[in-house]
């Protein structure tokens, strides 16, 4: 059966064109019941004997939820109790409509099998579908739809032949008139609420529901403590005549009452607005999208150097402004002060689920407790369980619901247990979800795409690829390393050296569009965790096939340099090949071959000549002007049965580290040049911006305090300075003010070249820069092999690939995995340094202040590459007199005055007080200040069992 409707509709040229618009009806979609006779269907997923034992319906029954069920129930429909639900076309599209990551969420469910959840076309079902009336709303017109589906299915069961009670539909929907509507139908109705209270032996299903807003109103006070929020309406009339402006709220770690909103401007123009204080706060989110009204500039004020943490028992909502409010408004140098404003309204609320503890109410029987998310940034959420005693020292999960203007804190529900805080298994599943990292088994159709095994190279792999086979190759990583992605040649011609670097050929095994392609593009990125590997394509690929391992013929995309013996580039080539590595070396063996005057076989001679045009490579780059910098990474040894940390060193760089990096650095220019010529518009490029000149104010503020002097007018100012910048004494000098200089720069990033004119990279002094010498850890450097192989003529073209705007999109993607693939890593070797201190006890070391705050000094461990806060106030016993110097910056406690870079030393424990919050907690030994610094306790040597973890 066909239904049409015929429209007319002006063009933008003023012609009129006539819209005909089908809509075919069937009678042949079938109702996916088990228990069914009358349709004649192949496979079903509801089941003959629904068990789910209710009070309200002690009858089988399948169950059919409307659209803000769904939107705002996911987390219940996800428990694997609910079963036998039917989800309605009408619903998916709307859910579709109205949320993207809970309609994924809906689909991944649906195609859950044992949830026997059926998706039913009504909208195409010839006795389901309805005309939307005349003056109906498209959202009654939708309410009456899965009424109209509901009545069918519930007159269309009573037909099947069963022994047993006739099966019923139950219609679940929080919409009054729709719930009236539907019991004047002789529909079975329930709100969700009622619905799940009343499912016998499931309590904690109960924990899961969203709060409806009666709900909310009923767990918060009455006094308004938040200013309304502003409709969208007035919102957008005030961005437009610039009243407001619109930006992204980022809340601070280290001060709850604070926190600015970045307001992306014009081109690379952008500011941010500071925030202060729970009412300009205004019952924002990290990370949510808000609008901001500035504050008169008498009234903007400077960023605070007070450390405060929401801790401790729950807040009264009736409280008046307190002591810490009053702590934010310190006088500040006009110079000092930033744009200050207020949040007037939400634009776009990004919450997700988030991990944490529940801190139980010392009220007893309450039935009403504070979640402590583990991202500081995110506020307290107060949620409603009655397995408070169940969920101590667990990590849970919670959803916001919402955030009346009546409460202190958003109100919230349980969504699910992670397992017991402290576990390593726990806290690496919460430190992947809380940094978004999809750590997910790889899915069958992702894992259908990979070759079968046996794999061999066969002649139709040969074509338009050349034979490196007998080259000298060989391959230079970290110990432990099995996804190679690149391996180096060089061989001795008359006119100078034959250089090649041969990347692994990940894009011939992942083809643009399929399963496994969208599951890398979507991860973008290989996360190393301390003992782990989220990987971002399947293990077949990374550890084996496309892993340019030794003593194996290996596909590979060479880029061959012809270079003379002053490192001067005279040609390049870049080909598909097929390689075999001679030798798979770690940075240690590599460097004992080269400075191990005995060794004269091939491999060696290659490792010398590549060594040796390498530091002229880095003498000509830094004379260029590209920075060294430095930042403190640190290994663990871990003991190999318990797989605890039971040393920690900073990582050692050798020689052979910077030779590879200098091939790597320059085939990464090589082939970004080559795609910018050939694609001026889609390559996928990385530039890394200038500073602005106020990120250097703690640099230039840090080296005046020892009386040395820094330029910044550019990166070779900066380089060349940094070079001379000595203090006689005091080694360390030059390293703690590249280590700081680093703290400056910008996060390099990804982008389109038809999409930006600035290519330049800062930190590497180049005009041009991208990623192709990791593909099996990077999706960047796939697309970029694509580029590539399309400009040699070695592979085909497709539409994404030449699309700008997608590549754009594509760009952002991998920019925002790649930032949070660094945090989760930091986090990671935070939590194993954790796990190191309370082993160890309390240790005594040097260290150097690197900040300093109003309360507290910042201090680097260099032994350990470790930072941590010694605090100058007490709650145990009375603070000193202490003075903070912004200009200096300095901070004088009692007689004694901290500067940046200062030598103290300190002792080093873990303060596991707060289970989840777990910190290294540091106190002042030397200088000696009385009433403040400790007498240095003893320690004991532990016998180490050392085993290297990459």
């Amino acid at each position: 059966m066909l239904k049409s409707k015929t429209f007319v509709k002006k063009t933008r040229s003023g012609g009129v064109m006539k819209i005909v618009r089908e809509h075919y009806l069937r009678d042949d979609i079938w109702c996916g019941s088990e228990v069914c006779t009358e349709c004649k269907q192949e496979s079903t997923a509801l089941q003959r004997d629904p068990c789910m034992e209710s009070n309200l319906c002690s009858y089988p029954h399948y169950v059919i939820p409307d659209t803000n069920v769904v939107l705002h129930q996911i987390d219940v429909l996800e428990d694997q109790v609910i079963r036998n639900v039917i989800i309605l076309q009408t619903v998916l599209a709307e859910v579709r409509h109205r949320s993207a990551p809970i309609y994924k969420r809906l689909k991944d469910i649906v195609h859950e099998k044992e949830k026997n959840f059926y998706t039913f076309t009504n909208e195409h079902h010839r006795e389901t579908f309805i005309e939307r009336e005349p003056g109906e709303s498209a959202n009654d017109r939708n309410d009456r739809a899965i009424r109209v589906a509901a009545t069918w299915y519930s007159e269309h069961l009573k037909k099947s032949e069963s022994d047993t009670d006739p099966l019923k539909v139950v219609l679940l929907t929080n919409d009054q008139g729709n719930k009236q509507k539907a019991e004047e139908s002789g529909l079975l109705v329930y709100k969700c609420e009622e619905y799940i209270k009343s499912l016998i032996g499931n309590p904690e299903l109960v924990d899961r529901l969203a709060l409806s807003n009666d709900d909310k109103n009923d767990i918060t006070s009455s006094k308004v403590l938040f200013p309304e929020h502003l409709p969208l309406s007035r919102i957008q009339a005030g961005l437009k005549n610039g009243t407001f402006l619109q930006g992204t709220f980022r809340a601070s770690r280290d001060n709850y009452l604070e926190a600015t909103v970045f307001v992306q401007g014009e081109g690379e123009e952008s500011t941010e607005v500071l925030i202060q204080g729970l009412q300009n706060l205004n019952r924002s989110v990290y990370q949510d999208v808000v609008a901001v009204q500035l504050l008169p500039r008498d009234q903007w004020v400077a960023p605070s150097s007070v450390v405060l943490q929401d801790e401790g028992a729950a807040k009264d909502d009736n409280e008046e402004e307190g002591e810490e409010e009053k702590e934010l408004r310190v006088s500040a140098a006009e110079a000092a002060r930033k744009p200050t404003g207020r949040v007037v309204g939400i634009i776009k609320r990004n919450w997700r689920p988030f991990c944490g503890m529940l801190n139980a109410s010392i009220i007893k029987e309450s039935t009403r407790h504070l979640f402590t998310p583990a991202d500081r940034r995110i506020p307290r959420i107060r949620i409603e369980t009655r397995q408070a005693d169940a969920l101590a020292g667990q990590r849970i999960m919670v959803a916001i619901d919402g955030w009346p203007k009546h409460s202190r804190y958003p109100n919230g529900h349980f969504v699910r247990t992670l397992g017991s805080a402290g576990d390593k298994e726990t806290e690496q599943q919460v430190l992947l979800l809380e940094h978004d990292v999809p750590h997910q088994a790889f899915s069958q159709a992702v894992l259908s795409f990979l070759p079968t095994m046996p794999w061999e190279i066969t002649p139709e792999v040969m074509v338009n690829r050349e034979d490196l086979r007998s080259l000298t190759v060989c391959s230079v990583d970290p110990p432990g390393c099995t996804d190679i992605d690149d391996a180096l040649h060089c061989r001795e011609l008359d006119n100078g050296n034959l250089e090649g670097v041969h990347i692994a050929d990940v894009s011939h095994f992942i083809r643009p569009g399929n399963a496994m392609d969208k599951e890398a593009a979507n991860r973008g990125t290989t996360v190393y965790l301390c003992g782990k590997r989220i990987d971002m394509v399947p293990e077949l690929l990374s550890s084996n096939l496309c892993s340019l391992r030794s003593n194996v013929e290996r596909l590979a995309f060479s880029c061959i340099w012809e270079i003379n013996h002053e490192a001067e580039i005279l040609k390049t080539r870049f080909t598909k090949s097929v390689i075999k590595s001679k030798a798979s070396l770690t940075y240690a063996e590599a460097q004992m071959r080269i400075d191990d005057t005995t060794q004269t076989d091939d491999i060696t001679k290659n490792l010398r000549g590549l060594n040796k045009l390498a530091k002229i490579l880095k003498k000509h780059r830094i004379l260029k002007g590209a920075l060294t910098l430095s930042s403190l990474e640190v290994r663990f040894h871990i003991d190999s049965e318990t797989h605890d940390p039971i040393d920690l060193q900073t990582k050692e760089l050798m020689e052979t580290n910077s030779m590879v990096e200098e091939f790597m650095l320059l085939a990464n220019i090589s082939v970004a040049q080559k795609i910018f010529d050939e694609f001026p518009d889609c390559a996928m490029l990385r530039k890394h911006p200038a500073p602005p000149p106020s990120n250097y104010d703690i640099l230039l503020k840090a080296a005046k305090s020892k009386a040395v002097e820094i330029h910044t007018d550019s990166a070779k100012a900066l380089a060349d300075s940094l070079d001379v910048a000595r203090v006689d004494g005091f080694p360390y000098f030059n390293t703690l003010l590249r280590i700081l200089a680093t703290r400056c720069m910008m996060q390099a990033v990804y982008f389109c070249s038809g999409m930006d004119s600035d290519f330049h990279h800062y930190g590497l002094a180049s005009p041009i820069y991208t990623h192709f010498t990791s593909p099996i850890r990077r999706y960047a450097d796939i697309i970029v092999h694509r580029l590539l192989a399309v400009a040699i003529a070695a592979d085909k073209t497709y539409p994404d690939l030449m699309d700008k705007q997608k590549q754009s999109a594509l760009s952002n993607n991998l920019n925002y995995r790649h930032k949070m693939s660094q945090y989760a890593q930091r986090a990671s070797v935070a939590f194993h340094t954790q796990l190191f201190f309370k082993s160890r006890g309390i240790l005594n070391e040097e260290g150097f202040v690197l900040f300093v705050r109003k309360n507290a000094i910042i201090v680097l461990i260099p032994k350990f590459g470790l930072e941590g806060t010694v605090f100058f106030d007490s709650k145990t016993k009375a603070a000193p007199t202490v003075v903070f110097d912004e200009e200096g910056p300095s901070l004088t406690v009692e007689q004694h005055t901290f500067h940046i870079f200062d030598r103290v030393i300190v002792t080093i424990s873990l303060d596991a007080s707060n289970i989840q919050h777990q910190k290294i907690r540091m106190s002042l030994i030397e200088p000696v200040i009385p009433g403040v610094s400790v007498s240095a306790p003893e320690v004991a040597p532990l016998a180490k069992k050392p085993r290297l973890d990459r």
